[in-house]
């Protein structure tokens, strides 16, 4: 729930079509689709470094304050390849530099950073940022608060973006995970 000090910024609830501002890493555009619940993406084999469908926009300039970005995640199938994911990653010039992503680690799901076990099938994620650190944060569905499960340092902004992506994926089977409701904040 927004508090009197959040000003939403951005807000793209990701149904039927996507904002202005987004743009594709490496598309694959008969893996993901628009829906009127929100942006699915198939998840794909590999890792942060060749994701498929990475889907980016410019971020806050957090040399100028504090900002929280979220998402709404629901996996359509159970994730069963080890390292599968799903959420948001951090880009500064250009390369990836942290994820706060809903994981399967030894056939566990999990919030990472943290490894704080995450059962349900849907999870809002809010990563907080300032111009030299994050707080990644979770509120597993039902639930009314959000969580932290790590905190840390980021490097100074650089071109900064901030995308929403899923990867290693299985090599066979369908397996889709859907995005919705996005914002950015100022805090």
């Amino acid at each position: 729930m927004p508090n009197g000090n959040e000003q939403a910024i951005f807000t793209d609830d990701l149904n039927n079509a996507l904002g202005d501002g987004w743009t594709w890493l490496r598309e694959h555009s008969t893996y993901w689709r628009s829906t009127q619940q929100g942006l699915e993406i198939r998840v794909e084999p590999g890792n942060a470094g060749d994701v498929q469908n990475a889907l980016l926009r410019p971020a806050p300039d957090r040399s100028q304050g504090t900002y929280a970005i979220e998402i709404d995640i629901f996996n359509h199938t159970h994730p069963i390849q080890q390292y599968e994911q799903a959420g948001i990653t951090w880009y500064v010039d250009g390369k990836p530099v942290f994820k706060l992503v809903k994981e399967l680690i030894d056939g566990g799901l999990f919030i990472i950073p943290g490894r704080k076990e995450m059962p349900t099938q849907s999870v809002r994620l809010r990563l907080i940022v300032t111009a030299d650190s994050w707080e990644a944060q979770y509120r597993p569905a039902g639930e009314s608060e959000f969580q932290t499960a790590e905190t840390g340092e980021l490097p100074a902004p650089n071109d900064d973006q901030v995308s929403i992506q899923c990867y290693n994926g299985p090599e066979e089977g369908e397996h889709w995970v859907r995005f919705s409701n996005f914002c950015i904040k100022r805090l």
